[in-house]
């Protein structure tokens, strides 16, 4: 339920920016507007709006499929808001070393629940690491995908110049991974007692 509300908010919220970019201009992480003006806000709300809807499409399909799953391990162990508290830390967590990063460059901007996102299908992966995740209509082991997709992320992180958040996406997997971890410690030992025993 929580998944289907953080989807309907982040999509009223994108659709609303795209028609009005004044609203976009005031939720984007700008890192000034948080120096200078403190609006600490803006750690969260940018990941609340998106570039374009090829954007906020591909993390609302990627939120709806994984945040439905992992929602229920939430709320057994931390309460019904348990995975709404996940969510939006992490929306905080990820985007945390590009701020550090970039705090003092008045020309950077960034946006997009992508780092959020990140961190679902990683504490996803912990518990069902076998899972097939369709990529390009091609059923790939999550596990796999999750190795590539760190891989491929430090290294367009290290390269740069394509306009994406890649240290968000990094950072929002990591921060899914230790969450899970000091959720329920036991996690580590499920995590390898199912990817030793693989199942498709």
């Amino acid at each position: 339920m929580l998944t289907l509300i953080l989807i309907a908010v982040t999509v009223l919220v994108s659709w609303q920016a795209f028609e009005r970019p004044r609203l976009i201009e005031r939720l984007i992480l700008w890192p000034p507007a948080i120096a200078r003006k403190h609006q600490y806000d803006r750690l969260v709300t940018h990941g609340f709006v998106h570039a374009d809807w090829q954007h906020l499409l591909f993390n609302m399909i990627t939120l709806f499929f994984f945040g439905r799953a992992i929602e229920p391990v939430f709320a057994q162990r931390l309460g019904s808001a348990g995975f709404l508290f996940f969510y939006l830390s992490a929306i905080v967590v990820a985007i945390l070393p590009t701020w550090l990063r970039h705090r003092h460059d008045p020309h950077y901007r960034s946006l997009g629940a992508s780092g959020a996102v990140s961190a679902v299908l990683f504490a996803f992966i912990l518990l069902a690491p076998w899972s097939l995740i369709f990529l390009f209509f091609l059923p790939v082991p999550a596990i796999l995908y999750g190795v590539a997709y760190v891989g491929y992320s430090f290294w367009m992180d290290r390269k740069g110049g394509d306009n994406i958040n890649h240290s968000a996406h990094l950072s929002g997997a990591i921060y899914g991974v230790l969450f899970m971890f000091l959720m329920e410690p036991r996690v580590g030992g499920v995590f390898l007692e199912r990817l030793l025993n693989p199942s498709f």
